[in-house]
């Protein structure tokens, strides 16, 4: 039968907290419920943490429990390998996974990795666009203020974003519809829409009625690129972007 092995143990807030000092709770209350539902049985039950006990359970403790503060200073929290009731209470806390969670190396390692390398890729895959779809990614990040900077000031941008939001830079650069609200942007540059608030409307010389309006909370430019694609729409995509093509 394999021997099973100990070993100790470290905890770290969430969420990169570091206060001086931080305590969970420590036994279950009605103020605090420190409950663990127990799937053989189907009944919740109580925590509570005493060095003394061989169990983290209430209902397995004597009545000679003494009770001790789990504290995290400085964000951390080391538990030595002889101290099993408290990795088992700590491992059973209903906090476990939100306010805090073991420290894991290999697992940070291989997170960090992955972030490296999406990075790597996002600017790879930035330098490598070709300057028109370069702009095109630029301007969604952007904003049509693109069109006044110079080719080296956009790769330099990309870059940026590239190093800091590398997963959205990568989804842009993917997103199918990029070309479709590079156009948009444009017809607006262009004066040939006009967004006022969540209202658009047409802007051309005989049509200034409303195209539509944007919900809330959504890209202006994504919602109006949908509908000039649209069976409704897309006879006066073809007129804007024929207005467009003359303009530049």
């Amino acid at each position: 039968m394999k021997k099973q092995t100990y070993k100790s143990k470290t905890y770290r807030l969430t969420r990169g907290q570091r206060p001086l000092s931080y305590t969970i709770p420590s036994r279950n209350t009605s103020r605090s419920p420190l409950l663990y539902f127990d799937e053989e049985t189907g009944v919740n039950r109580p925590l509570r943490y005493a060095r003394n006990q061989r169990s983290p359970f209430e209902d397995e403790q004597d009545g000679n429990a003494i009770l001790e503060p789990v504290v995290f200073e400085d964000g951390m929290l080391f538990v030595d390998r002889s101290n099993q009731v408290l990795q088992e209470f700590l491992h059973y806390h209903p906090h476990n996974g939100q306010v805090f969670e073991e420290v894991d190396n290999e697992a940070d390692a291989a997170r960090d990795l992955e972030e490296a390398t999406m990075e790597l890729n996002a600017q790879v895959m930035a330098m490598e666009l070709p300057l028109e779809k370069m702009i095109s990614v630029a301007r969604a990040f952007i904003g049509n203020s693109v069109d006044k900077m110079t080719t080296s000031e956009i790769k330099r941008d990309l870059l940026m974003f590239a190093k800091s939001r590398p997963e959205e830079l990568l989804a842009i650069i993917n997103d199918p519809m990029l070309e479709l609200q590079d156009t948009v942007m444009q017809m607006e540059q262009a004066g040939l829409i006009k967004i006022k608030g969540k209202n658009v409307f047409y802007n051309l010389k005989n049509n200034k009625k409303q195209m539509l309006v944007v919900p809330h909370n959504t890209d202006p430019y994504a919602i109006i690129g949908t509908y000039l694609q649209s069976d409704e729409g897309i006879q006066m995509f073809k007129i804007l972007k024929k207005a467009l093509n003359k303009d530049s």
